[in-house]
């Protein structure tokens, strides 16, 4: 069983930075890929981004790569997902999950099914 929350959201201009923190309880966090994902009003879920268990690879939607990075700190229990040059578009509010898979290939980390444990999210807005 893991518990994740997660913090950092807020409102922001355009062009500016928020860094998501993602605060994981649980024994399998360190073993396990992490994804952060974002739904904006009306729309499905979307894939933002994944980092496999030991950080060894990452990956990005095309929508933020380049101004994304995402990252973790497993001795911490805790995952981040840095964001710049942030856009109106980027307004959603942004949940991290664990999935059942160490690591896979971003066919299938990029789809919700390949997480089993969901936080509760965090809410972006940029302002334009």
């Amino acid at each position: 069983q893991v518990s994740l929350v997660e913090s950092g959201g807020g409102l922001v201009q355009a062009g500016g930075s928020l860094r998501l923190s993602c605060a994981a309880s649980g024994r399998t966090f360190s073993s396990s890929a992490l994804g952060w994902f974002r739904q904006a009003p009306g729309k499905e879920r979307e894939f933002v981004a994944a980092i496999t268990w030991s950080g060894g690879s990452t990956y990005y939607a095309d929508s933020v790569k380049g101004r994304f990075t995402i990252s973790r700190d497993n001795a911490k229990n805790t995952a981040y997902l840095q964001m710049n040059s942030l856009k109106p578009e980027d307004t959603a509010v942004y949940y991290c999950a664990t999935s059942r898979y160490a690591v896979h290939t971003i066919v299938v980390l990029s789809t919700t099914r390949a997480y089993n444990y969901w936080g509760q999210g965090t809410q972006v807005t940029v302002s334009s």
